[in-house]
């Protein structure tokens, strides 16, 4: 199996809390960097046809600044301020 290039990674600030965006092939991550929890964060796969390195480049297309930030900040809303985890 040939390893494929198509991890790419960049850091943002949203709100004041820093997250590091890995788009790894087909997935992407979003780990909080500034979180209380260690590689805490949330992700997905674009599922669908095509090789991996076509599916990267349609979900780097996909993943908007303004969309990244989006999810970023839904993301934020969810997480108890106590435990640093989303709420039950």
């Amino acid at each position: 199996m040939t390893k494929d290039n198509s991890r790419t990674e960049r850091e943002l600030v949203v709100d004041g809390e820093s997250f590091r965006l890995t788009i790894d092939g087909p997935s992407y991550q979003l780990t909080w960097l500034s979180g209380p929890n260690r590689n805490y964060g949330f992700g997905g796969t674009l599922a669908g046809g095509g090789s991996v390195a076509e599916r990267s480049a349609a979900l780097a297309a996909l993943l908007t600044e303004e969309d990244v930030i989006s999810q970023i900040r839904g993301f934020l809303l969810e997480v108890d301020p106590v435990t640093g985890y989303l709420r039950d």
